[in-house]
């Protein structure tokens, strides 16, 4: 069933560039009235204006996600804003390409706030008034890499795991309550996640799909009855992976440069 955006209130993290922005520009044009969240205040206000030619509701926040103790209050603010969110998009997300032992505590506690924790806040703040309402969605962009282990991805993975572990508990919690919750796993997408200060160079040399064919593939989640969706579908590699782990596990550390 194709989701019917036209008059929801959407509240999307992450929203400044790459998916977040493909999806607020595809919601409003849609007809939706979009809420944006994300760290960059020029970027972000760039989206804002185009989300604005076809939805005038729709607003913006300038705000840091990994500064979590602010989000609840942050939440409470963009629904009393927008007067009400019907559709909560946990897309913000920060990469930490690295081997392990390379790795420092603190780096590992910064991705996780932004890419776990952060959804997190978001959700359990909004939570409530949306159980209250009798209605909402939660959906959260998490990652192949939150089904199967990529290399030198530990820190990414580990908050994307989470996620996925969270969410998935969380729709067993909230089923028949009118809230429910979409799990979406993206394959490699074409996006500034490649191309951070503080990560390697990916080894990942394949291909990558298009922000906006991800972001038409989100949508179309949002109208369906299901609550996993891989865009672009790769379960089949997650389901090798499951089949035979340590197959899996010796077949990528092959990956690493010799």
């Amino acid at each position: 069933m194709a989701y019917a955006a036209a008059g929801k209130r959407v509240l999307i993290t992450g929203a400044s560039s790459g998916l977040g922005a493909a999806l607020a520009r595809r919601l409003a044009a849609q007809g939706a009235v979009v809420g944006l969240i994300a760290r960059r205040r020029d970027r972000l206000g760039e989206v804002l204006a185009d989300c604005r030619r076809t939805s005038p509701s729709s607003a913006m926040w300038a705000a840091d996600l990994a500064d979590t103790a602010a989000l609840g209050e942050l939440a409470r603010q963009a629904w009393d804003d927008l007067g009400g969110i019907d559709v909560l998009i946990n897309n913000a997300a920060i990469p930490k390409r690295r081997v392990v032992t390379e790795l420092a505590p603190d780096e590992v506690e910064d991705v996780m706030r932004v890419n776990f924790f952060a959804p997190m806040r978001m959700t359990l703040a909004l939570l409530p008034r949306m159980l209250d309402r009798g209605s909402g969605m939660i959906v959260n962009v998490s990652s192949v890499g939150g089904r199967l282990g990529i290399i030198h991805e530990t820190a990414y993975c580990a908050s994307k795991f989470a996620l996925c572990g969270w969410s998935e508990a969380m729709a067993v919690d909230l089923h028949g309550s009118g809230v429910t919750v979409k799990l979406i796993e993206p394959g490699p997408v074409d996006t500034e996640i490649w191309d951070q200060p503080g990560s390697e160079a990916p080894l990942y040399q394949g291909p990558k799909v298009a922000a906006e064919e991800v972001a038409d593939g989100i949508i179309a989640a949002l109208g369906s009855d299901r609550f996993e969706h891989y865009v672009p579908d790769m379960k089949a590699v997650v389901d090798v992976k499951n089949a035979d782990i340590d197959t899996f596990i010796a077949g990528v550390a092959g990956m690493a440069p010799r």
